[in-house]
């Protein structure tokens, strides 16, 4: 079952990789050994109904662990990347983005990167619905201040 929801969801896990390091072969390692600890752990999950989700996690996990083991690289491959930006909108986002704590860069990412509904993303971060809500909204706030000081 756990090896069927990895090879269904191979995208969505590698785009979500993706957005936090910027570079294929990172993003592809970072999958990999998500996948491979979601099948060596699978024993101990307890609701086979959460398992996306709880492979999700484990993804995110993966991609913010190896940020804090590469923060030197990453920081690097992020000024690379802004340097080569067409359009200063997106600068500024992705700038907003980067700015923000880990917990409310991955709800934007979830909510709104990977497309997860607001209680999918509760499920994720393992938070109350209500909370989820509140803290999406707050960052959401937090994003247009910071967006609307750089106009």
């Amino acid at each position: 079952m756990i090896s069927g929801i990895l090879m269904e969801n191979y995208q969505k896990y590698y785009r979500l990789a993706y957005s936090y390091v910027r570079s294929e072969q990172d993003a592809l390692d970072i999958v990999q050994e998500g996948a491979y600890k979601a099948i060596s752990r699978a024993h101990t999950l307890r609701n086979e109904a959460f398992a996306g989700t709880w492979i999700y996690r484990i993804m995110m996990n993966e991609a913010v662990n190896f940020v804090r083991r590469n923060r030197r690289e990453y920081a690097e491959v992020q000024e690379d990347m802004l340097s080569k930006e067409d359009s200063y909108q997106d600068i500024d986002l992705h700038k907003a983005v980067e700015a923000l704590t880990e917990e409310e860069r991955a709800i934007i990412t979830l909510r709104f990167f990977e497309d997860l509904t607001i209680e999918q993303v509760a499920q994720v971060l393992n938070l109350n619905l209500s909370t989820t809500k509140s803290r999406l909204y707050r960052v959401l706030e937090k994003l247009k201040l910071a967006l609307g000081e750089r106009e």
